[in-house]
């Protein structure tokens, strides 16, 4: 008696010089449009916060959970794999980020949250089979991690698209802070952005940055100055400092 079973999601398909075992693993704009993808209310905000959040250069990927109001929960940019365009290889990447970046909702009877990726290449915002790739793993690793499959994004030198909707416009620019910033760095000082992974605070360090005065949780860090205490002329009191002899 011979029995079977599946093989785990991060296992590599069996190699095959056959193109149309790529091809079964992407999908076309139709299937796209069909498999009731849920609207962005505000893809506009959704695409100018993801940008500012990572700064994606040429082939980068974003991958962001949003929650009901389509507030970022968690993110994640890195670049796309060199590998022929294969659906399974991007579904591959992208739980690995997901996993690394939020816990899966398996256990929910119906996703809570959506996920959404924001790819960002060269050439027309048109359709192309790498798109139709990330499209297909982007809808499995949705599943497989518990999620709603959202909408896919394109990225190009002059605009963003949400493939499948129709909706576009101009591409982010940086903003006025970035664009002083950068007047005041040097020639040849500029490095390249690296990919960050993002999530969304915790709720206890939420209360905490609201409430400076309130007791900081065990194992959370806080950052900037303490404040001076008063001295009693109106003054604040210089804090003082013993060297060890």
């Amino acid at each position: 008696m011979t029995f079977g079973f599946a093989p785990p999601p991060h296992m590599s398909p069996p190699t095959s010089t056959d193109p149309a075992a790529r091809l079964g693993r992407m999908l076309e704009p139709a299937e796209w449009a069909s498999a009731g993808i849920p609207l962005l209310r505000s893809p506009r905000e959704v695409v100018a916060g993801l940008y500012e959040r990572h700064r994606p250069g040429p082939s980068t990927v974003i991958v962001a959970v949003l929650d009901a109001q389509e507030r970022v929960t968690a993110s994640a940019s890195f670049t796309e794999p060199s590998a022929a365009p294969d659906g399974w290889e991007y579904r591959n990447a992208l739980l690995t980020h997901l996993r690394r970046v939020i816990p899966h909702d398996l256990r929910l009877r119906a996703p809570v949250r959506t996920a959404v990726l924001l790819y960002c290449r060269a050439g027309e915002p048109r359709w192309t089979e790498t798109d139709g790739a990330w499209m297909w793993g982007l809808r499995d690793a949705c599943t497989l991690h518990g999620l709603r499959c959202g909408a896919y994004i394109t990225l190009t030198p002059d605009r963003w698209q949400v493939l499948g909707e129709g909706r576009g416009g101009r591409r982010p620019g940086p903003s006025a802070s970035d664009e002083q910033g950068a007047g005041r760095r040097g020639a040849g000082t500029d490095r390249p952005a690296a990919r960050r992974t993002t999530a969304a605070l915790p709720e206890p360090l939420r209360t905490a940055a609201a409430h400076p005065d309130s007791p900081c949780p065990t194992g959370a860090v806080t950052t900037g100055r303490a404040t001076p205490r008063s001295a009693g002329g109106g003054a604040p009191e210089a804090h003082r400092h013993t060297a060890a002899r």
